[in-house]
């Protein structure tokens, strides 16, 4: 979230990109519905093992969601972007944030090794190791690569915010997917993960919607001083 806010005061200041007042209520609908699904997300099941990250990895749930999102990204990658890229935000931040699901497993995978490597286990000769770099290294290479595309062609302020509710949308999916957490939830997180997810499509859509509507918060002021009052 503070990497979210920086990006864009920084941008405002250094870049001359403004955000109307749609934007910024935009903005702060996506944040608090991040916030939202991440407090009311459930706790991960803990996996200490390769083997047992390996078991997960192969569940047939997952395999699913990973088979989806990979056939999606391809789909984007070489049909959609090269004719849509340069004029709709999304495709670019899309491609980037379903491949981030793929990095943040490979991140948990290869933590769990380097425990183990700390503990004196020899989890080197385990192949789920190098299958899990180098799907980080192709994740992570894909995401920077088309995330410096996105700020080439669009406002940097509408690619941060976007970015950030599009990978933690896809990440919390795919983290609840993984490691079964959905089976711990209760009713009260049910309804505040919704809850958080309506506030996330409501922000993008006043931050993509409204781009290009120049209203200022004192102009909004100024309009609604001028109305007449109703007796």
């Amino acid at each position: 979230i503070s990497i979210l806010l920086n990006s864009a005061i920084l941008s405002s200041y250094f870049l001359n990109e403004k955000l109307n007042i749609h934007g910024k209520l935009g903005c702060v609908l996506s944040i608090l519905g991040s916030t939202v699904m991440v407090i009311h997300a459930p706790e991960e099941e803990e996996v200490t093992s390769l083997d047992e990250m390996e078991r997960k990895l192969q569940d047939p749930a997952f395999v699913t969601f990973a088979v989806l999102l990979t056939v999606i990204a391809l789909v984007l990658i070489i049909v959609v972007a090269p004719k849509r890229g340069q004029t709709n935000i999304l495709i670019y931040i899309l491609i980037c944030s379903f491949i981030g699901a793929f990095s943040v497993s490979s991140v948990k995978g290869l933590g769990i090794a380097i425990k183990q490597m700390l503990q004196r286990k020899p989890a080197y000769r385990h192949p789920l190791v190098y299958i899990l770099v180098g799907i980080l290294v192709l994740s992570v290479s894909t995401q920077i690569n088309y995330l410096n595309k996105a700020l080439d062609v669009f406002n940097t302020s509408l690619v941060t915010p976007i970015y950030y509710v599009c990978f933690t949308t896809t990440v919390v999916t795919c983290s609840i997917i993984l490691f079964k957490e959905w089976s711990s939830m209760e009713l009260g997180d049910i309804i505040g993960t919704l809850s958080g997810f309506c506030s996330i499509i409501i922000g993008i859509f006043l931050l993509h919607a409204f781009k290009n509507t120049n209203i200022t918060w004192s102009q909004l002021m100024a309009s609604v001083a001028k109305e007449p009052s109703k007796p």
